[in-house]
């Protein structure tokens, strides 16, 4: 069975938890939602609910902050980030096409 906690993406914590594990100020957390540079999902009540992979995205943005970087900066970064991401995926995915193609006797 399969645990929320298990799950990286689980929304799970408040704001208040955040700012107390990562030492950071509530409206801190606020900016950098507002500023959409790490969105956390909404409870039905319209509460902010952070998951562990955003809790490490609010850590990032604050390692960058202490090297001087700006909220635009960091959230194109991030922006960046995942545009790569994106394009090693896809990538991989046409060299293992390839490859597949490439293994696969030709027909005369």
């Amino acid at each position: 069975m399969k645990l929320p906690m298990d799950d990286e993406h689980a929304a799970l914590f408040t704001v208040g938890q955040v700012a107390n594990m990562l030492d950071v100020q509530q409206a801190f957390l606020r900016r950098i939602d507002d500023n959409q540079v790490v969105s956390p999902q909404r409870s039905a009540g319209g509460q902010r609910r952070y998951s562990r992979h955003e809790i490490g995205r609010v850590q990032e943005v604050v390692t960058m902050m202490d090297q001087g970087m700006t909220l635009p900066a960091i959230r194109r970064i991030i922006e960046l980030q995942h545009e790569l991401a994106q394009i090693t995926r896809e990538r991989d995915e046409l060299a293992r096409r390839l490859a597949d193609a490439e293994s696969r006797p030709e027909k005369k």
